[in-house]
């Protein structure tokens, strides 16, 4: 029976009187007999139903004869019904209800007394059920997606161990896994000999962060005790503008940094967050195809000169979030080393496809970046999330960050501490997080399982997946491309119902054309039967922008996709 969070609803019998108060508490293998109530749905009547049902226990430790049998249930319906059924063509991506609807079907109180296993079993098949399944083939609404089953092992994995991976000590195995890694993503960029620093980051967000922060400290290494709270305080008119996030730090040089109008927003919000300021960050004219204007990059950057600023860093992009452009980063390099600017790469998005020989010139230059941010997560599908930064600079990370709090970081450790303080090769106080998730175990087992070339495999089929997609809809009735040949794998595309082929020259045409986007959104949504994500963008309508990554998907899977839009579109 549903809980309902009223502590009359669940009513324990106890049939002698404990002698003592350790005979009170239940223990994490005692059953209890359980009463319900309900109501007749004929006569009004009430009647009890009683059961003997095994209560959830509050000690945070596993026991053998109480939680076995419970945990094996848990995972068998996560196997069947969230890996596989969840997966299957055949399958809705969703089950649609409103949110006043979802708060009826799902028991989302708290309440004072424990739930019994039968109800935890229901509740977890509620929320498999009413979740969106991002591993479905048709959900092709984000920059994630797939189920991979080598990183699902790997994430049950992590949660299992529930690591922290600051010291040697506490997470031996994952310290040495991360620098492996980081290692071989440095090498595939292309420093020289793997060598540099890196973090795995709780999100491409972050990672941006940590980039501007290590740029920042570069360009002004006493900002780090410049700018203390302490400082802060003795001057209000400076906390007032910190607070007003666009003007930042006015005790230190007015730092300017440098990134495309099609960047994502993160670049804006972690300047924002530490107290560069929005206004500060100077945004670059993009081409028709999404890609930075480096003439216009130029003139911002004499302009930011002229202006009493100081210019301190290019964010380029590769693989925007809506289009999927590469900026040139190879023309952006050169800017950068005019006028000694720290270059960072945003490849979140499109890092994967340095995994491939074939796509890799997409990221031509990005060997001369200070850092790289690259999401295993999005173009090569491990499980969210899965976030690195990655640095030329050895010992940066370390330097900008580090406080060397001794109640974690001891320097007469019985081991090595060069594998836990921060040293240039490994973790430690590296990170702004105290506690930091083991994120490389679910991508390491994935490239153990793979190795690279199938890595290569992967992306090289997705790559072909999009071209196909784009191919198809090209020259197709009913279609119209935004960009006509994408670099990356979104496909960016009106759909124009009939009413509308013969209406372009209409004054209204633009108009009526934005609102089909969302109609055709809300149709398959409510069917459950694929996830595309739309947008606008400068003056154009809302279009839809179709993404690829899952290398499960093939040609067929394709021509379905095209043929879903029509089905749904086709009466509007």
């Amino acid at each position: 029976m549903p809980a309902t969070g009223e502590q009359d609803d669940l009513v324990q019998d106890i049939i002698e009187e404990p002698a003592t108060y350790s005979d009170a508490v239940l223990s994490s293998d005692d059953e209890v007999c359980v009463r319900y109530s309900s109501q007749s749905d004929t006569n009004n009547s009430s009647f009890y139903q009683t059961a003997t049902k095994k209560l959830a226990s509050f000690e945070s430790l596993p026991n053998r004869e109480h939680h076995e049998d419970f945990i094996k249930k848990c995972a068998e319906i996560l196997i069947r019904e969230a890996v596989f059924e969840g997966t299957n063509r055949k399958n809705r991506v969703l089950q649609w209800n409103s949110p006043e609807e979802l708060q009826k079907l799902m028991d989302f109180t708290l309440r004072t007394s424990p739930s019994s296993h039968d109800e935890l079993l229901d509740l977890l098949r509620n929320t498999v059920n009413y979740s969106v399944k991002t591993g479905h083939p048709y959900f092709v609404n984000q920059l994630f997606s797939s189920l991979d089953p080598y990183g699902l092992v790997g994430q049950w994995a992590t949660d299992a161990l529930n690591p922290s991976v600051y010291t040697y000590e506490v997470s031996p195995v994952f310290t040495l896994m991360e620098e492996v890694v980081l290692r071989e993503m440095r090498t595939i960029v292309g420093f020289e000999g793997g060598r540099g620093d890196g973090i795995f980051c709780p999100g491409g967000s972050i990672a941006n962060g940590y980039a501007i922060s290590c740029a920042r400290h570069k360009f002004q290494p006493e900002i780090k005790a410049t700018a203390s709270v302490t400082n802060l305080l003795k001057n209000i008119a400076n906390i007032i503008l910190l607070l007003l996030q666009t003007k930042g730090l006015h005790s230190l040089p007015r730092l300017v940094l440098f990134t495309s109008e099609d960047a994502h927003y993160s670049i804006k919000k972690l300047s924002s967050f530490l107290g560069i300021g929005t206004d500060n960050v100077y945004l670059i004219r993009t081409d028709d195809r999404g890609r930075m204007d480096p003439s216009h990059l130029i003139q911002e950057i004499e302009r930011a000169l002229a202006e009493g600023g100081a210019p301190f860093m290019v964010s380029a992009t590769a693989g925007t979030t809506v289009i999927g452009a590469f900026d040139p980063i190879d023309q952006i390099a050169d800017i950068c080393e005019k006028y000694n600017l720290w270059l960072h790469v945003d490849a979140a998005w499109g890092g994967g496809a340095l995994m491939s020989s074939k796509h890799r010139s997409l990221l031509k230059g990005i060997e001369r970046a200070d850092s790289v941010t690259w999401n295993p997560h999005k173009l090569l599908t491990a499980p969210q999330q899965c976030s690195t930064l990655l640095l030329r600079h050895e010992g940066l990370l370390s330097e900008t960050h580090s406080t060397h709090a001794a109640y974690l970081f001891q320097k007469d450790k019985f081991y090595d501490t060069k594998f836990d303080t921060g040293t240039k090769k490994f973790n430690g106080d590296k990170h702004i997080q105290c506690g930091r998730r083991a994120d490389v175990l679910k991508f390491w087992f994935m490239w153990k399982a793979k190795g690279t070339l199938g890595f290569e495999k992967h992306i090289n089929k997705v790559f072909d997946n999009a071209k196909f997609f784009a191919d198809s809809i090209r020259n197709r009735v009913g279609f119209e491309m935004l960009i006509d040949q994408p670099e990356c794998t979104n496909v960016c595309f009106w759909y124009i119902p009939e009413s509308l082929r013969n209406a372009k020259q209409d004054s209204d045409y633009k108009e009526r054309l934005h609102k089909v986007a969302p109609k055709i959104k809300e149709r398959m949504m409510k069917e459950g039967s694929m996830m595309v994500t739309y947008q606008a963008q400068k003056s154009h309508p809302n279009f839809f922008r179709i993404v690829f990554q899952s290398s499960g998907l093939d040609r067929a899977d394709m021509l379905h996709l095209i043929e879903e839009f029509e089905r749904l579109g086709r009466d509007l």
